[in-house]
């Protein structure tokens, strides 16, 4: 397949994991009255924000018309000139026939010729990894002292799937997961430009952009490392301990990157030995 065409596909991917990407769902009550004079901007301004505080996701989907008219209290016609509004800025998307969603606003700080270069160049691998430890380690932190109530029962969900998927070793499931906890965690933290930072890292994690990622759940006991690793984030942040927090996470991905490095070199240890045999069968 061309790299091209992969990182199309990845991208795809690595948005289905994402919380809100794969429901398409019909969204419930969010949207707030409008108090004032009822104009078109108020109307995007308030969408606009629920996308920026991580609300509205990518691929959820909008109340239809009448639905979202009542919501706001304003009239259709307002309501539309606010939906063109959005649409032109890029902000949602309308499906022929299928309403109108939440459009793919991750992962534009990374051009797609940036990608290829990551895909292609094993440094830009650890460089990552090194990014995030320490932004993660913030997250962490950031959530541990802000986390609502609201966060945390979030939070605990995502953890007793995690824990079911590792009960069951759906390792696709987990990995999946996995994604969708640390996306939490950045929710949790309460800031937005961390939090639209870490979605367009998380974007990277899909498969072809970084293959390799997926290399370490094939090493003894990783799987349950990681495991255990997550379990002590979300503890720290229901405890609310920033410190121990931040911690685990910096912990958690000192060891990803070591699982990383390590699955590398057995890799390149069974291909090695792979020749050497071939050559002497040969000889």
């Amino acid at each position: 397949m061309r790299l091209d065409k992969l990182i199309d596909h990845s991208m795809v991917t690595a948005v289905s994991l994402l919380p809100g990407a794969e429901s398409e769902k019909q969204l419930g009550d969010i949207f707030s009255r409008i108090e004032h004079s009822r104009t078109a901007d108020e109307v995007v301004e308030q969408i606009e924000s629920l996308i920026l505080e991580g609300v509205l996701r990518v691929g959820d989907r909008l109340p239809g018309e009448r639905e979202l008219s009542r919501q706001f209290d304003v009239s259709r016609p307002i309501l539309r000139d606010a939906l063109k509004v959005l649409e032109t800025r890029g902000l949602i998307a309308t499906r022929h026939g299928g309403g109108t969603y939440v459009a793919d606003v991750i992962g534009q700080i990374f051009a797609p010729s940036v990608m290829e270069l990551i895909a292609s160049h094993p440094k830009a691998v650890a460089d990552y990894l090194e990014y995030r430890r320490d932004i993660e380690g913030i997250a962490a932190e950031y959530a541990a002292r802000r986390a609502t109530e609201d966060d945390r029962a979030m939070l605990a969900e995502i953890m007793t799937r995690m824990a079911a998927a590792h009960r069951s070793a759906d390792a696709a499931e987990e990995s999946a997961i996995d994604v969708e906890f640390h996306n939490a965690v950045g929710e949790c933290a309460h800031n937005i430009i961390l939090l639209h930072t870490l979605r367009s890292c998380y974007r990277l994690l899909s498969d072809g952009i970084l293959r390799n990622r997926a290399m370490i759940y094939h090493l003894p006991g990783v799987r349950e490392r990681i495991f255990e690793q997550h379990s002590a984030i979300h503890e720290a942040i229901a405890a609310r301990q920033p410190t121990l927090a931040r911690t685990a996470a910096v912990e958690h991905i000192d060891f990803v990157r070591n699982a990383m490095a390590e699955a590398e070199r057995t890799g390149d240890w069974q291909r090695v030995s792979r020749l050497r045999l071939k050559q002497r069968s040969s000889g």
